[in-house]
């Protein structure tokens, strides 16, 4: 576990970070500019000393001002990736590399290049790299390092989307491979979604929320910073079922509830994170016995949210240990007479859930 409880005044922000972060999958830092994102993941790192309190990587203080304790940067194990690249230019990849791994080791070394798909590269020069190549190989000088952590300051922000698409899956398979506990800062959702198992969600210095993803996205806290059409759930899924003569998949949810989606290049038993928008879905008094769309799930309203900005009313729908959102309009709400505790049926639209939609497999 990662131990946070730091202080620090930076001009106009007052820094105060007190919470946990597991030391496994991806945990994204999230929140406007100037929140205090790239502050503290530089206080994680030793390139900033918070003015008090202590950090706390597993059973090492890397920060304790009562005791005294300010490890340097180069005694936390910690990898640090930036925005830019920040490579030797004058080095090849494999001198680049090579940089980080100290100790010689050509095992560790082959793993990593195998890992990143670094191969290739190898002898290769920075200004003959990509923007996507350049960051595949700061990772790889950064894990050479043997960290216990690596802390990753909007990595994707400076590729183009051809590029960050070509990232992403590697940064997926590093945590997994090497189950090394990853903080990601990022103002992007999307790459959020993608990626991150928890998400740190941070305010003019101040945590707002902490937790798994799925949490945090439905919490409270998340839907101020969700554009209507942006709200939405998520739901932990199992492939259980491919229908190729409709090119379609079903999905199990953790009560057993079966959702059917567009085909999916993914075996069944594989696990994934689906994203459904709360535009596409509509409401139900009645099953529907005749209706072009798959999914029909029987839920119970748990809350009813009037905008006071708009027509708008969001509904939060409940079935077993997951729910949804709906949004509708107010004269849609009055015309069903919709009241909390009510069992509704959602209609979830196909096209909602296309592979755009899902967010993360594992």
């Amino acid at each position: 576990m990662l131990t946070i409880n730091i202080k620090k005044q930076l001009g106009d922000l007052d820094l105060q970070v007190n919470t946990t972060i597991p030391m496994q999958g991806i945990c994204a830092v999230f929140g406007r500019s100037g929140a205090g994102k790239t502050s503290l993941v530089n206080i994680l790192g030793g390139l900033s000393t918070p003015d008090n309190g202590q950090l706390t990587l597993g059973d090492t203080h890397l920060y304790h001002q009562q005791q005294k304790i300010n490890l340097p940067p180069e005694r936390r194990r910690i990898g640090y990736v930036f925005q830019e690249a920040r490579l030797f230019p004058h080095y090849s990849v494999r001198g680049n590399l090579n940089y980080g791994n100290k100790d010689k080791d050509q095992v560790h070394f082959n793993t990593v290049v195998k890992l990143l798909g670094l191969d290739e590269l190898l002898n290769r020069y920075p200004s003959t790299l990509s923007g996507g190549e350049k960051q595949r190989v700061a990772i790889g000088r950064a894990l050479l390092t043997r960290p216990q952590m690596l802390l990753m300051d909007e990595p994707l922000a400076a590729l183009d989307l051809p590029r960050k698409r070509e990232l992403i899956p590697y940064l997926l398979q590093l945590a997994k491979t090497l189950n090394l506990p990853i903080i990601y800062v990022s103002h992007s959702l999307d790459e959020i979604l993608q990626l991150a198992d928890t998400m740190l969600v941070l305010d003019k210095g101040k945590v707002l929320v902490n937790g798994p993803l799925q949490d945090v996205w439905d919490s409270p806290e998340m839907r101020p910073w969700l554009p209507a059409k942006e709200q939405s759930s998520l739901l932990i899924a199992t492939v259980t079922e491919l229908n190729e003569g409709y090119r379609m998949s079903k999905l199990a949810l953790a009560d057993g509830t079966s959702l059917w989606i567009n085909g999916l290049p993914l075996p069944v038993s594989s696990k994934l994170r689906v994203r459904i928008h709360a535009n596409h879905v509509s409401l139900c008094i009645n099953r529907p016995t005749d209706s072009s769309i798959r999914n029909i799930l029987p839920t119970t309203i748990s809350d009813i949210i009037h905008s006071e900005s708009s027509d708008n009313v969001q509904v939060k729908l409940a079935f077993g240990a997951d729910h949804i959102w709906a949004n509708i309009t107010r004269w849609a709400c009055d015309d069903l007479a919709l009241t909390v505790g009510q069992a509704v049926y959602a209609q979830i639209k196909g096209v909602s859930m296309t592979e755009s939609e899902l967010a993360q497999s594992f």
